[in-house]
């Protein structure tokens, strides 16, 4: 690698413990330089040489830094990611890029006046179950697709015990949440819809932001349903297409977050592989026979999003998520919450 990128991490929860630090503490091109830690040392016990802050706004004035992962409540997104980028910072911004698609509209305009990068770390594109999924829709197997559905569903009647994902502020609750990998999936598959209709709704008890939604896309001639509920014991295959060829229909069973949350690092051996017991299944026909398989799945792996991120810091590769992609994201966002409290169609067009 002929240059080294010193990367800052905005928090160390979740988001900066297990789907940042490790891929860019693995990754040859990365330093994991700076953290910020208000009051617990906990990046240190893992990378005895990073550099710890008290504040986001003091380590974004290090010199040292070329990149700034921001990974702090959603409502607080625009807001650093804005002070990064005018400190002359590279920026990579947690999902869901803001709470406004105006907002990052202004900072993907921000970043191409300074010449910067500001991507959008939309993980799950990076999933060995979405691999698959593309891959079929791509081979043509299916024929034209009519229907499409993709579900992200958990049980969990308790709260969480983040207290800044269960109070009623901007950009919180399970649409902004797991909601913007499903939208993200499905524009990323199908494009921009014409339309959209939505519900939304909080069914756990004493939850004040939203843990279930249906939405549906509606395009010419295929209309994508996706939905998430917090309260799904027994859940359906998360994936599901049907055209006039066949249908696929595959379960979400990427291996990488249970991994990381086990302690493993990027690269360990199963790294991303699913067993085959979540092999997709795929009904259709070829020169006039039936075909009805099991398909494996490529392997998952986060590291080439940081892949992606360095090659295009270093002028070898286009942006990973670019910024606009991620504004049409909040875009479908903003339009199912008007369509959900309208209880009407919504167009994009």
């Amino acid at each position: 690698m002929e240059k080294i990128i010193k990367a800052g991490i905005c928090s160390y929860g979740m988001s900066g413990h297990i789907f940042h630090a490790p891929f860019i503490h693995t990754h040859p091109g990365f330093t994991f330089y700076a953290v910020v830690e208000r009051s617990k040392n906990l990046a240190r016990q893992r990378y005895p040489d990073v550099k710890v802050y008290t504040s986001v706004a003091d380590m974004i004035k290090d010199p040292e830094l070329d990149l700034i992962v921001v990974n702090t409540p959603n409502y607080t997104h625009y807001e650093y990611a804005k002070a990064a980028l005018e400190a002359g910072k590279n920026v990579i911004v947690e999902k869901p890029f803001t709470v406004h698609a105006a907002e990052g509209q202004e900072l993907a305009e921000l970043a191409a006046s300074k010449g910067l990068l500001l991507s959008v770390y939309h993980n799950r594109r990076f999933d060995s179950d979405f691999k698959i999924v593309k891959q079929v829709l791509g081979s043509g197997d299916l024929g034209e697709l009519l229907e499409a559905e993709i579900h992200y569903d958990r049980y969990r009647e308790e709260l969480s015990y983040k207290k800044h994902k269960e109070e009623k502020l901007p950009g919180t609750g399970g649409l902004y949440d797991l909601g913007s990998h499903l939208v993200d999936q499905a524009l990323i598959l199908f494009g921009m819809p014409d339309a959209i209709w939505a519900d939304i709704r909080t069914i756990r008890k004493d939850s004040l932001v939203d843990d279930y939604f249906e939405l549906v896309y509606f395009y010419e001639h295929l209309r994508v349903r996706l939905k998430c509920s917090y309260i799904t014991r027994e859940p359906i295959p998360s994936y599901q297409f049907h055209g006039r060829k066949g249908s696929f229909i595959k379960t979400k069973a990427d291996t990488q977050e249970t991994m990381l949350q086990q302690g493993l690092m990027p690269g360990a051996p199963g790294w991303g592989i699913e067993g085959i017991h979540e092999w997709g299944l795929l009904h259709t026909e070829r020169d006039g026979k039936v075909v009805r398989e099991y398909l494996p799945s490529p392997k998952g792996d986060y590291l080439e999003y940081y892949d992606g991120i360095y090659n295009a810091l270093t002028g070898k590769g286009p942006n990973p998520v670019p910024a606009a992609d991620a504004v049409n994201v909040i875009k479908v966002i903003e339009a199912a919450f008007e369509s959900s409290h309208a209880k009407k169609v919504i167009s994009l067009k």
